[in-house]
């Protein structure tokens, strides 16, 4: 599994979806990486932006390169540094969005990386929002457009304070550099905008075609539920197909077969999810592989691909349920 960045804190609403399955899989997964939580919001007032000092990128320099940083020079400045070294011309980012982007970043003093996304070839979906990413990333990215790369320097007062990131090697006195290369934006409204594919098959559920960002509707038919993996296009996009170890950005709506009772969903938490294909029951993980980015897919899950007899407490899934989802895919990480 990839681990995750030191940015982001683990979504919460993959609690039931990467909740153990059939092959008893550990539901630790989704927190097992050594990335921590941001830390605790400042109580400090919002920084003031400024347009340096920062490091010259000496390597890389073009949109979605790997960058090399030189080592900061002198003394990094205590507000927020932050310069557009190549201007976007796509959507505005907006407090709170998904940004989808590759990053590196190193601590100014000694020019050390601690994470980069590049390496990994793995882009990141990080919310830019109070408590999920660190408060120099929401300040420095809102307003900017995507397809730009943005360079800041953050001091500790925005970074990780003045406990600093052990586990990252970073002190709290230090002075974080970043290059990010934004490539994509999503807010809880965003949907799939992909071609309508015909439902002719009565004994499956109807999903709604809507591209507002409201939940579509889902109708389960009285027929038996399937005892095999369904999993269809009901808007297919133009997008990349997903790969068996590849992560994803997605809305989704979960119901159950018996009743139509909804018992997860994206949409009601308002908050997009991301999470890997390795990492969730075996029914999302085959029937998100080959569709391609930009679709709505209704997947149909028999109970032993889904939560067999050992349903997540609370969720409201009885044993041996066989779960049906609308899952938008809006990007691939």
């Amino acid at each position: 599994m990839r681990r995750r960045s030191l940015l982001i804190s683990v979504p919460a609403g993959l609690a039931t979806l990467a909740a153990c399955g059939d092959d008893k899989s550990d539901s630790s997964k989704a927190s097992d990486s050594p990335s921590p939580s941001p830390s605790a919001p400042s109580a400090a007032p919002p920084p003031k932006i400024v347009d340096g000092p920062l490091p010259a990128v000496t390597a890389g320099t073009k949109f979605d390169e790997k960058p090399t940083i030189a080592k900061g020079s002198g003394e990094p400045s205590k507000q927020l540094a932050v310069k557009t070294l190549v201007a976007g011309s796509g959507k505005t980012i907006a407090e709170n969005d998904f940004v989808v982007a590759n990053y590196l970043g190193q601590v100014w003093s000694t020019a050390k990386v601690f994470d980069n996304s590049y390496d990994r070839k793995a882009r990141l979906a990080i919310q830019l929002a109070q408590g999920q990413i660190i408060d120099g990333w929401r300040y420095a990215l809102a307003g900017k457009k995507t397809g730009s790369r943005v360079e800041m320097a953050v001091p500790p007062t925005w970074g990780y304070g003045s406990q600093g990131n052990p586990q990252a090697g970073i002190k709290g006195t230090d002075t974080l550099v970043f290059v990010v290369d934004v490539q994509d934006t999503f807010n809880a409204k965003s949907s799939a905008k992909g071609k309508e594919v015909p439902q002719d098959n009565a004994d499956l559920p109807e999903v709604g075609t809507n591209t507002d960002g409201k939940a579509p509707s889902i109708e389960v038919p009285k027929a038996a539920a399937p005892k095999k993996l369904v999993a269809e296009y009901v808007l297919e996009g133009d997008g990349d197909k997903v790969a068996a170890e590849d992560s994803v950005l997605v809305q989704y709506k979960g119901v159950l077969w018996d009743g139509g009772k909804e018992f997860d969903s994206s949409y009601a938490n308002k908050q997009l999810v991301s999470f890997s294909l390795q990492q969730v029951v075996k029914g999302w993980a085959q029937g998100l592989t080959g569709k391609k980015v930009g679709s709505r897919v209704l997947i149909v899950i028999p109970p032993k691909l889904g939560y067999g007899d050992n349903p997540p407490q609370g969720s409201g899934i009885k044993k041996d349920s066989t779960l049906v989802f609308s899952v938008d895919i809006l990007a691939k990480l």
